[in-house]
């Protein structure tokens, strides 16, 4: 069954794609969800004008997502993240933190464009990602998951001595009624 997509579709194509695929996918999903409509000879004709007008304009679409991935080159980017023993995050970082993290560096994407590889990320370290601007253009990005700083460590140890200095001090209390 040839469709027409409407919509961008994961693992599929984009919007205002050709796309063939089994009847049922397309009946049953595509069409009803409003993805896709079918490729008749005059949807065909229509979307081929649609293209045709809409070259220009894509033209300069891609040279700002162009621009957009220009601003990651020389882009380093250190996601802090609580750390266990070792080198083990509690919890994970994801593409939308690694999203917040470049919207704080100035180049805004959207969560759902950036594809980190091997998903979720448990461990500190440098890790690669993924990021699509555009169709076109596609850019692959090095970032660094960091551990945090761990202020907890210093004031409990700060705790544990004064504690022992008050216990030193009732020791001297009671050594001097002894003595009397």
């Amino acid at each position: 069954m040839e469709l027409i997509l409407k919509k961008d579709v994961e693992n599929l194509g984009f919007a205002d794609d050709l796309v063939s695929v089994k009847n049922g996918f397309g009946r049953n999903f595509l069409i009803p969800q409003g993805h896709a409509v079918l490729a008749t000879p005059s949807a065909k004709k229509v979307l081929a004008e649609t293209l045709k007008q809409r070259a220009f304009k894509e033209k300069k679409v891609v040279d700002a997502a162009n621009k957009e991935a220009e601003k990651l080159n020389g882009l380093e980017v250190k996601i802090t993240a609580k750390t266990g023993e070792g080198d083990k995050l509690f919890g994970s970082v994801t593409n939308g933190d690694l999203a917040e993290a470049l919207e704080k560096e100035g180049v805004s994407i959207e969560k759902k464009y950036i594809i980190i590889a091997g998903g979720a990320i448990k461990r500190t370290g440098p890790y690669d990602a993924t990021i699509r601007f555009h169709r076109d253009v596609v850019s692959n990005f090095t970032f660094e998951v960091i551990a945090e700083a761990k202020p907890e460590s210093k004031s409990k140890a700060v705790a544990k001595p004064e504690v022992k200095e008050e216990v030193k001090v009732e020791t001297q209390e009671a050594d001097t009624t002894e003595e009397n």
